[in-house]
């Protein structure tokens, strides 16, 4: 995407999530002893863990392709780098619902659930980012969870857009290829739309051992959200590339709050892996960029080990 349709996005944010300039305005709720323990806990992550997320990294990167590209599994250099993914169904017009599709991996011995990301040419995905109202998630989609639990409103209506086709796909694709593993992946807005799906598709396919890898995730809901997350039996790893700004929004001070599971990339490409919600941490992203202004537009797609997001 272009600096320009990504400073339009920028400041379409700006004006719906009434920042005001500080992320870190909100009063520290941490006792000092406890983030120093966090700082101490934090660890560096091997070459060999962050070349695992490799094939991931390009499956959310492949959820920019049109549903054509995808379901046909022709969409370029995101398609050959996993060669041997088998597309079960996709869809999407990547306006009024995000691009999405889902396949199995031989190589991986898993289901692979892409959302797309956010696309600045289509106002439509824009709006969603900005639309900070938060909402008790769907009693049909995620029965049996607390209204105290909030999501963001728009990523919760993406959600629920394709909530239903990709639970059917997903039931086919593990019915199809005998396995019971599921990765749901996107970048941004994607990432968020693949969180969500990650809480709801056990709730419906108990026997599916889910885990969750988002790049560049924004907070998508609240406190009671975010515990909610820490508290399922799935694996939760969302990966943030040196001060992306977009992981901070919508700012603490309004509500939001991410779960745990943060893998950082620091300037020296190193990753290491902050333990905890939101770690405070200047090696973590929110410690490292306490505001927007410190932050830096041209991270948000990457490159994730060399992996840069889009189509």
């Amino acid at each position: 995407m272009s600096f320009a349709s990504r400073s339009l996005w920028l400041k379409a944010a700006l004006v719906g999530l009434s920042l005001c300039h500080f992320a870190s305005a909100a009063p520290a709720t941490v006792p000092e002893v406890a983030d120093f323990v966090r700082r101490q806990s934090i660890t560096t992550v091997s070459t060999a863990e962050i070349d695992s997320f490799t094939p991931y990294s390009f499956f959310a990167s492949a959820g920019y392709c049109a549903a054509s590209k995808t379901l046909t599994w022709t969409c370029g250099a995101n398609c050959l780098a996993n060669p041997s993914f088998k597309p079960v169904a996709a869809g999407g017009d990547g306006d009024k619902v995000q691009f999405w599709f889902v396949g199995f991996d031989p190589d991986l011995n898993t289901v692979v659930v892409s959302h797309q990301g956010t696309d600045t040419s289509e106002i439509l995905p824009l709006i969603e980012d900005v639309d900070i109202a938060k909402t008790t998630l769907s009693a049909a989609l995620f029965p049996g969870v607390s209204s105290s639990v909030e999501a963001h409103s728009g990523f919760a209506g993406a959600q629920a857009n394709t909530a239903n086709a990709v639970l059917q796909a997903v039931q086919q694709a593990m019915t199809t290829y005998g396995t019971n593993n599921v990765v749901t992946t996107g970048h941004s807005l994607g990432a968020a739309i693949s969180l969500l799906d990650a809480l709801f598709l056990p709730l419906h396919i108990p026997t599916a051992k889910v885990s969750f890898i988002g790049y560049g995730l924004p907070r998508v809901g609240n406190q009671a959200f975010a515990n909610y997350v820490d508290a399922q039996p799935i694996s939760v790893t969302h990966i943030n590339n040196k001060e992306d700004f977009v992981p901070i929004l919508p700012g603490m001070f309004l509500g939001f709050h991410h779960p745990s599971g943060e893998l950082h990339i620091q300037d020296s490409n190193a990753w290491v892996a902050c333990p905890g919600q939101d770690n405070s941490s200047d090696e973590c992203t929110v410690g490292d960029v306490p505001n927007i202004f410190e932050g830096d537009e041209s991270n948000h797609d990457g490159p994730y080990n060399g992996v840069e997001m889009g189509c």
